[in-house]
């Protein structure tokens, strides 16, 4: 199959300096393999989307020098097809309903501790159904038990990883989904959640490399479950180093970290913001 990579930006911000670090390092590895490059706008999350934000992600790409295949794929346009592999795993008695909302699940946990993976199991038909029937808001949770259950074991899973994970994890990743809990696929305010939506995007778009930063390497062990759950194919994973600024801490929105848009208002070139970067 032709090599084919993605950036999938989420239209909740303007984009900064770890963005085009993600979006240059996965353009320049499809050009380098004569491959694929595509965009997808991850915008399920409804409620921090704006099209003013999806805007200027195109406009920051095209100043980078990249282009991508059209029509661009957008979540929110395709609930359907995420729904439906819902239906399909709830068909297989691998998700539930949970009534249980994050405060409840924070019960007991001081600030400073990590949240602990949530396992549970479902409601006792009758009290669910009073729960329906108060018009109580549910998420659908994956059961790890049953999807334990269905595939004998989780011993079978692994990816390969062709980067790096955040400890230098490399090769054949035996897979650890259980690390992550019983996961949300979909909820009431978001509606679907991100691990099902990327899995069933990736098969979708024909993605055989997802190139991504390392932060997100844990995702890739709940990811292949979901894969093999779903019968859907796993790429090859290839995890990059995050970008820090000055003061250590990598480049993230919710720190107002500069945009692109800045830097281009600046007089900065992306030729200047390559090399900055170590791309050449």
């Amino acid at each position: 199959m032709r090599f084919a990579t993605r950036f999938a930006p989420s239209p909740t911000g303007f984009l900064h300096r770890g963005h085009a670090f993600s979006a240059l390092t996965a353009f320049d590895a499809a050009r380098a393999a004569d491959g694929r490059f595509v965009l997808r706008i991850e915008d399920i999350d409804a409620t921090r989307s704006r099209p003013e934000y999806e805007a200027a992600i195109l406009e920051d790409l095209a100043w980078l020098g990249l282009d991508w295949e059209t029509p661009v794929r957008r979540q929110s346009e395709h609930l359907a097809d995420y729904h439906h592999a819902i239906d399909a795993l709830r068909a297989k008695g691998l998700v539930y309903r949970c009534f249980r909302t994050r405060k409840e699940l924070d019960i007991g946990r001081a600030p400073h501790e990590p949240a602990t993976p949530f396992t549970g199991a479902p409601l006792r038909p009758d009290e669910e159904a009073a729960r329906l029937e108060r018009g109580e808001a549910f998420a659908w949770r994956l059961s790890l038990d049953a999807a334990r259950r269905a595939l004998g074991g989780f011993e079978a899973l692994s990816f390969v990883e062709d980067g790096a994970g955040p400890h230098g994890e490399n090769g054949l990743i035996q897979a650890r989904p259980e690390l992550a809990g019983d996961i949300v696929l979909a909820r009431k305010d978001v509606g679907v959640a991100y691990h099902l939506a990327v899995v069933l995007d990736d098969t979708l778009q024909g993605i055989t490399h997802v190139i991504r930063g390392h932060d997100l390497f844990e995702a890739a062990h709940i990811q292949r479950l979901l894969q093999a759950l779903l019968d859907l194919p796993t790429p090859t994973y290839r995890h990059h180093r995050l970008l820090t600024g000055p003061d250590g801490k990598r480049y993230a929105k919710r720190d107002k970290a500069q945009t692109l848009r800045e830097l281009r208002v600046a007089g900065v070139t992306p030729r200047t913001l390559r090399a900055e970067m170590g791309l050449g």
